[in-house]
């Protein structure tokens, strides 16, 4: 596979709930070994979007693609196991499992064997193996026996990413994986989606600008549910109509 492959695509999607329209006829694409920031104010559509990619929400019209096939009609569980891992704006660990169990639970979801119920989980070689290397991944191997709920608020956003690691996918749509980071916290944060990117394509979901334009190969700007710029950091920096928008 080329580095500029595409593993996700979305052509004009829309979702509309009665006369609202929510997204409007977004087009974007996700390529291997590049991070796609999509940036706009509270409301503009952009977490309406991610479900849609996801496969949590079903467009009202338009198509969306994994590795070329259409999968609009894919739910979730489907679309996670083709290879589309996501986090929330919210943390989803499990406070009273270790950091080992998260990723391991995570992993299980990847390799379910529903045949053998009576086997332990626990000993399940595939998933234990999957959730150290996802944890090792993210930067955790230190703190596999770490209570998640004890963790730091850096480390409990790393926890997430970990978890999608486990699941192996090809795609991470995160949202919001700075949120009320510190300093350091943001930069070890960086620094991980700099090495997540050369397997996997990511779309970035953000508010702090100084982090989308340091870490972002290209930005998609909404506003109002619909694209008013899709382009490289620069290009959109100097944006007339984006700088009125949002960066002023």
């Amino acid at each position: 596979m080329s580095r500029s492959e595409v593993f996700l695509r979305c052509r004009d999607v829309t979702r509309r709930w009665g006369g609202l329209v929510a997204v409007d006829r977004v087009s974007l694409e996700l390529e291997r070994g590049s991070v796609h920031a999509v940036i706009g104010t509270n409301g503009a559509g952009k977490s309406t979007l991610i479900n849609m990619l996801a496969g949590e929400l079903r467009p009202s019209s338009g198509r969306v693609e994994l590795l070329g096939q259409d999968v609009t009609a894919w739910s979730q569980p489907r679309r996670a196991s083709a290879g589309v891992g996501r986090s929330y704006q919210r943390n989803t660990i499990y406070p009273s499992f270790t950091v080992f169990e998260n990723c391991r639970l995570a992993a299980q979801a990847r390799t379910q064997k529903p045949w053998a119920w009576w086997s332990d989980a626990q000993r399940c070689e595939a998933s234990s193996a999957a959730a150290r290397a996802a944890a090792k991944r993210a930067g955790l191997d230190g703190l596999l026996d770490r209570y998640a709920g004890l963790l730091s608020h850096g480390h409990k956003r790393q926890l997430e990413i970990a978890m999608c690691l486990a699941t192996q996918p090809q795609v991470l749509l995160l949202d919001e994986p700075l949120a009320g980071m510190g300093a350091e916290e943001v930069e070890r944060m960086l620094l991980l989606l700099g090495e997540l990117k050369t397997d996997h394509a990511i779309l970035l979901v953000e508010h702090d600008m100084d982090a989308v334009f340091r870490i972002a190969n290209r930005i998609t700007v909404m506003v109002n549910g619909a694209v008013i710029a899709s382009d490289a950091p620069e290009a959109v920096r100097a944006n007339p109509d984006v700088q009125s928008a949002y960066l002023g």
